[in-house]
């Protein structure tokens, strides 16, 4: 199983894997596999190219080892009918509400009649995370229609689960040993409004800190408009939910955000990180910003990183931005040449990786009490870690940990610090 994109397609490559677990046995490459599986991603123009290569790098095997190939995700259930045509090589593409149907379609694939007995269910899985640390899906699909974004195209409007069935998740994991619970959702913010007429994540949030156990809450993809002041003071006072905001704004300038048909404005989104700041000083702000989009001009560049350095951002994550179809960006103009989406891209991660060093040789001296290990680098015979400030999968750096004793994967230790650059901190186990 080769999972793409996002934590959310991870935890459905999981679950697909749950379906069939009690007739498959799980191989480490795609030249000792029977069947290969890739979930793939088309949210932008890159994730589509990158699904694609991947497909074609699995058929030179599939072709060399007389495997079978199956591929499922959201490019077969955007675009099933031309890549049908495009690769005819797969043996079979399997589209996102097909899933409940896997065991059916791997025997017609392989030509088996095994008897799958599991559901596609988030309570039956093989997950891919080391035992300290799972992503919890809330909800599937998306109620906003930002001008750029294919996700509702693509996953259908917001389904989220029962406050009840999520806890019950949680409470099994916790118990086999989870410490860092990760939420997440295409809008972690709007949970539950489609269920309860109300959004209700901090309901969520309150049953979730009730679980008995030694672990810790992050929440991922919080839109800025949602943030409510009850959601800032319950992270701010219970100690089972990671002080860590990751709210992606996409633009700071008005003109820009109007055009994205974003709910929110500058003004809203500086108080919002301001109080954010001031209430709970040690949090972590993570955000994702777009350039390129139309109608954007220079001035709106320049100003969103004078934006950036009045919030200093503990991390920040940006892209060019990639016309896809059938979104309302469509019917814009798109005259910004690639070549100056990337200056601009260039110029803003520039600007995030000055504040992004300052920020973090500022840590130099301190100690934190939290870190927990997720690897050893061979080359520098240091462990690695990561504290609530660092999200999984490297998007916001790590830990480098000189240690006199063998540490395990997901030990907790204390870490001094004595040495920074822009995305890491080095330093001693205390």
């Amino acid at each position: 199983m080769q999972s793409l994109g996002c934590a959310k397609n991870q935890v459905d490559s999981e679950m697909l894997l749950g379906v069939l677990k009690e007739n498959i046995t799980l191989v480490a490459t795609p030249e000792e596999a029977e069947l290969m599986i890739l979930n793939t991603c088309a949210f932008i123009e890159p994730a589509r190219k990158e699904a694609i290569d991947t497909i074609f790098e699995l058929v030179d095997v599939k072709e060399k080892t007389k495997s079978k190939l199956i591929v499922c995700g959201c490019l077969p259930q955007r675009y099933k009918q031309e890549i049908e045509q495009l690769i005819p090589e797969v043996d079979r593409f399997v589209q996102i509400d097909e899933y409940g149907n896997l065991g059916s379609i791997v025997n017609q694939v392989v030509q088996s009649d095994y008897n799958y007995q599991k559901q596609f269910d988030p309570l039956n899985r093989i997950y891919s995370t080391p035992n300290y640390m799972r992503y919890v899906k809330i909800a599937e699909g998306c109620m906003n229609r930002c001008a750029f974004c294919a996700i509702p195209l693509i996953r259908g409007n917001l389904k989220s689960r029962p406050i009840e069935e999520i806890v019950e998740e949680v409470k099994q994991e916790v118990s086999e040993g989870a410490y860092e619970i990760n939420l997440v959702a295409q809008d972690t913010t709007k949970y539950g409004f489609d269920l309860y007429h109300r959004h209700a994540l901090t309901d969520l949030l309150r049953e979730l800190i009730l679980i008995e156990g030694d672990f810790k809450i992050r929440l991922l993809y919080l839109y800025p408009e949602l943030v409510s002041d009850e959601l800032i003071e319950l992270i701010k006072n219970s100690p089972k939910i990671m002080k860590y905001f990751d709210i992606p704004i996409q633009h700071s300038e008005d003109k820009l955000l109007k055009a994205m048909l974003r709910r929110s404005n500058k003004e809203m989104i500086l108080s919002l990180l301001h109080k954010i700041k001031e209430r709970i000083p040690n949090a972590t702000l993570r955000t994702t910003l777009m350039v390129g989009f139309p109608y954007e001009e220079e001035e709106d560049v320049d100003a969103m990183i004078e934006f950036i350095e009045d919030i200093r951002f503990d991390h920040m994550g940006a892209f060019t931005f990639s016309l896809e179809e059938n979104t309302p960006a469509c019917k814009y103009p798109n005259c910004i040449s690639e070549e100056t989406k990337q200056k601009r891209y260039e110029l803003l991660m520039q600007a995030q990786s000055k504040i992004a060093l300052e920020l973090k040789q500022a840590k130099i001296g301190t100690i934190i009490e939290d870190a927990f290990i997720i690897g050893y680098d061979e080359e520098s015979y240091m462990y690695i870690a990561r504290s609530e400030a660092f999200a999984p999968d490297e998007i916001d750096g790590c830990i480098y940990v000189a240690a006199k004793d063998e540490l395990s994967l997901g030990q907790r230790i204390s870490v001094k610090i004595l040495d920074a650059d822009a995305y890491t901190l080095t330093g001693e186990q205390v």
